[in-house]
């Protein structure tokens, strides 16, 4: 195996020599921090007081084998280890070597890490030496002969060899291995391969039992009665055999299948199988950001981008804030309002939003602080408030004494449903809305005509307040005149005078007695041209 794989794995041993075991009150070979037990006298029940696991009342994956004689298929012609596509064929398993029955995988997670726990049944103790091999694999696609998955480089091989007689088994790993000098592999001269195995038994890495004595029926957690020597479980950490010292610090496993070989040599050829079992297994986890405004209900957004800051204590402590010495390993933009980081490795990290949707102001805070494990998705959700504007109305009016237009005070104006007077300065103004389009409404004061719409419609389309940055509108009003004609006969009945006032005004013709008053309101400034024609 390359160095840096050794390296890596006997720096993970370090540290967990550096865990406290649990203590059981029965022999077990569990690796330190597990919960879960692994017996020396292999069995599936739970033996000591919470918080001990065992196979019995967790919800593991278990395959069954196909039932015993000439149904149940194997691998053959000659089919072994490094055959990238064993062949599959239908008949009995001779009785001298491991006829299969259930295998089954569990990963415990507690404050210690990851550890993957398996089992392996078969139907007698064989005669001669046999070997049971777990095979990992990332591809759900199967090969060519329909059963097995397509092997890719990184998939695992976990080997659980236990020689005649034994009762402490062996554990090796080996990871497939596709390019490269055949020095790569365990037993081929060429990739692909299996790779050069490490012993992750001696390396502290891996720890197993079988069965010494039977186990009944009532024990078995469903499997049936079982001879002694007919069961076996091993415990491996999760990290160590996921990652493998591998370059790819992210490995996922959909499948896995248990496999018996006629030997415990590693070029032996292949006997019975279980057909794979679909699993989800990874060593990395996945942090899901959500993306919504401050609506009741929320509405998802889109154009959100975020930075995934890895958190580098102790400067900061974990959880403090982002700073100066943290790590942007990866960004995403959100779309439909959710965006996914994946194959992150198990860490504290931050979320943080760089950039918000338009029309939104960034989320406040910032940054978020999570932490990810592995298999699990964080679900983080970032709240950005809708950015707000403000309308502002000018209001004017012509006036002759003051020289010209003027501010005009006191005049109402309900803007987006409010309503407000101007002040002094002839100003009036709305903020916190919403963008959109938006209408203004003048009740125009007496003595005035508006010059123009008395409605207008407005568009919001940018953050401001009625201190900054508010969208504009103006109204103007004119004053009003009015004018009255007096027509007083001397003479009663003398004269008949008619008025006529040209383009607007006072108009009509006196009484019988020749007297009249001629009245017309709220003239806007201009010319007006009155002829009065008296008759007499």
């Amino acid at each position: 195996m390359r160095k840096a794989a050794i390296v890596a794995m006997l720096a993970l041993l370090a540290s967990l020599l550096m865990v406290v075991p649990a203590l059981a009150s029965h022999p077990e070979v569990s690796l330190a921090g597990s919960d879960f037990e692994i017996d020396t006298d292999a069995n599936l029940k739970v033996d000591d007081p919470s918080p001990s696991l065992d196979w019995a009342g967790i919800a593991q994956a278990s395959k069954n084998d196909l039932a015993s004689g000439a149904g149940d298929n194997s691998f053959g012609q000659g089919s072994k280890e490094d055959t990238a596509v064993p062949t599959v064929v239908t008949g009995s398993i001779p009785n001298n070597k491991s006829d299969l029955k259930t295998f089954g995988t569990y990963l415990e997670t507690n404050a210690n890490g990851k550890f993957l726990n398996i089992y392996w049944t078969r139907v007698q103790e064989p005669t001669g030496t046999t070997n049971m091999d777990f095979e990992f694999n990332k591809s759900d696609v199967l090969s060519a002969n329909g059963v097995t998955p397509v092997r890719t480089a990184g998939d695992a091989l976990i080997q659980y060899d236990l020689a005649q007689g034994g009762t402490n088994p062996q554990l090796f790993l080996s990871l497939w291995v596709t390019t490269g000098p055949g020095s790569q592999c365990q037993a081929n001269n060429t990739t692909p391969c299996w790779g050069t195995r490490v012993n992750l038994t001696t390396a502290g890495l891996a720890t197993g039992s079988i069965n010494t004595t039977p186990i009944p029926a009532g024990e078995s957690d469903g499997l049936g009665a079982l001879s002694a020597r007919t069961f076996g479980e091993a415990q491996i950490d999760f990290d160590a055999f996921s990652s493998g010292g591998g370059a790819d610090p992210c490995v996922s496993f959909g499948s896995a299948y248990l496999k018996s070989r006629s030997s415990d040599s590693f070029t032996a050829a292949l006997k019975d199988f279980i057909a794979p079992l679909t699993l989800n297994l990874s060593n990395c986890g996945s942090i899901h950001v959500i993306k919504t405004d401050d609506a009741t209900p929320p509405n998802l957004l889109d154009g959100a981008t975020f930075d995934l800051v890895q958190d580098n204590p102790p400067v900061d402590g974990v959880g403090g804030s982002p700073g100066a010495e943290d790590v942007v390993v990866d960004d995403c933009t959100t779309v439909a309002g959710v965006c996914d980081f994946t194959a992150v490795q198990q860490g504290e990290y931050w979320v943080v939003e760089t950039a918000a949707p338009a029309g939104h102001d960034i989320a406040n805070p910032a940054f978020q602080h999570v932490t990810v494990v592995a298999d699990e998705e964080v679900s983080v959700t970032f709240v950005n408030p809708r950015q707000r504007g403000a309308i502002e109305v000018t209001k004017t009016a012509k006036n002759k004494a003051a020289g010209g237009v003027v501010p005009q005070a006191g005049v109402t104006f309900n803007i987006a449903g409010t309503n407000v007077q101007t002040d002094a300065n002839g100003k009036a103004c709305v903020g916190n809305l919403l963008f959109g389009s938006y209408n203004v409404t003048e009740t125009v004061p007496a003595g005035y005509h508006a010059a123009g719409d008395t409605t207008k419609s407005v568009t919001v389309d940018s953050a401001g307040t009625c201190a900054s940055g508010a969208e504009t509108v103006s109204f103007v009003n004119i004053p009003l005149t009015n004018v009255s004609i007096s027509i007083d006969s001397q003479v009663a009945g003398g004269t008949s005078t008619t008025v006529s006032c040209t383009p607007d005004g006072p108009g009509g013709t006196t009484a019988a007695n020749g007297d009249g008053t001629f009245n017309d309101t709220d003239l806007e400034p201009g010319i007006y041209t009155c002829t009065i024609n008296i008759d007499p």
